[in-house]
């Protein structure tokens, strides 16, 4: 009979209570910010982490999760005796999570010699919920009986649509992180101009300048509009819910129907964007 897991990273943004209910294994990324070490998920809450961003006087780094971590991980479900593994990772061309995992891959053949477990490995090629809400799916099909190498399939089939577009409030982090020239910085806090970047594969790129922050929402709107596919399905991901609700109220009135969930913003997207930013995830056009 099977035993099936489900792991993937701190990147992912899954609330706890979705973390618990669908029994996911999170292992969480380390932050460095102002000299100081933090574990995601374990010494701050989100909002929390928004403020460290506010007050930081320097931009922080994070250290992905390393392949001794994971090894061990697999270890121990080969001795629970775990029969599959469904693991998703962060993008993989902005960070080393990964290759970290095809190396514990490796390493389990030699920790345990003739193990039977067989481990599916996927790149979302994203970051936050825009992957880690289809991790709570895999796993709620899974869990009604689905097999895990469909499963992997469908994933991979998502992950080559999904998308999201999103803006800051603030260009501060954004400055530090190098996400935007310090001379188009001050360029944009003089004029009050907001950069509309989207988030495609992981590659980030300014789609459009609006100005102030009213033009902010209906810009997200505009661009998602224009590049959705056929499936009306979105979600929006903020650190400020009363600009998540607002954003999908007017995302109800132009897309047509209601998000499938607000989701914060965690860490990995926060450091780069800062702590005032919104987005939003929707799944367009087949790339691969």
């Amino acid at each position: 009979m099977s035993k099936i897991a489900i792991l993937t990273d701190s990147a992912c943004d899954i609330p706890p209570e979705l973390e618990r209910k669908y029994g996911i294994d999170i292992l969480c990324f380390s932050i460095m910010l102002d000299g100081k070490s933090y574990t995601e998920r374990k010494d701050f809450s989100f909002e929390e982490y928004y403020d460290l961003l506010r007050n930081a006087k320097g931009i922080p780094s994070t250290a992905h999760v390393t392949h001794l971590a994971f090894c061990e991980q697999y270890c121990k479900y080969v001795d629970e005796g775990y029969t599959e593994v469904l693991h998703v990772t962060i993008n993989s061309t902005g960070s080393a999570t990964y290759d970290a995992a095809r190396m514990a891959i490796s390493m389990l053949d030699e920790e345990r010699p003739g193990h039977k477990l067989k481990i599916h490995l996927i790149d979302s090629h994203t970051y936050s919920m825009v992957y880690g809400w289809y991790v709570c799916e895999a796993a709620r099909k899974i869990r009604n009986g689905a097999e895990v190498a469909p499963i992997a399939a469908w994933l991979d089939s998502v992950f080559a649509r999904a998308e999201a577009v999103l803006a800051a409030y603030s260009l501060k982090v954004m400055k530090k992180s190098g996400r935007v020239s310090a001379a188009a910085a001050f360029a944009g806090e003089l004029l009050g101009l907001r950069p509309v970047i989207s988030l495609i594969d992981g590659e980030s790129k300014v789609v459009a300048k609006v100005r102030g922050d009213a033009g902010v929402l209906p810009a997200l709107v505009k661009f998602a509009k224009e590049h959705r596919g056929e499936e009306p399905e979105y979600m929006v991901g903020t650190t400020d819910d009363a600009r998540g609700e607002e954003l999908a109220k007017l995302c109800k009135k132009e897309l047509g129907c209601a998000p499938l969930c607000i989701f914060k913003l965690g860490a990995a997207v926060a450091s780069n964007t800062g702590p005032d930013a919104i987005a939003l995830v929707y799944l367009g056009q087949p790339r691969r």
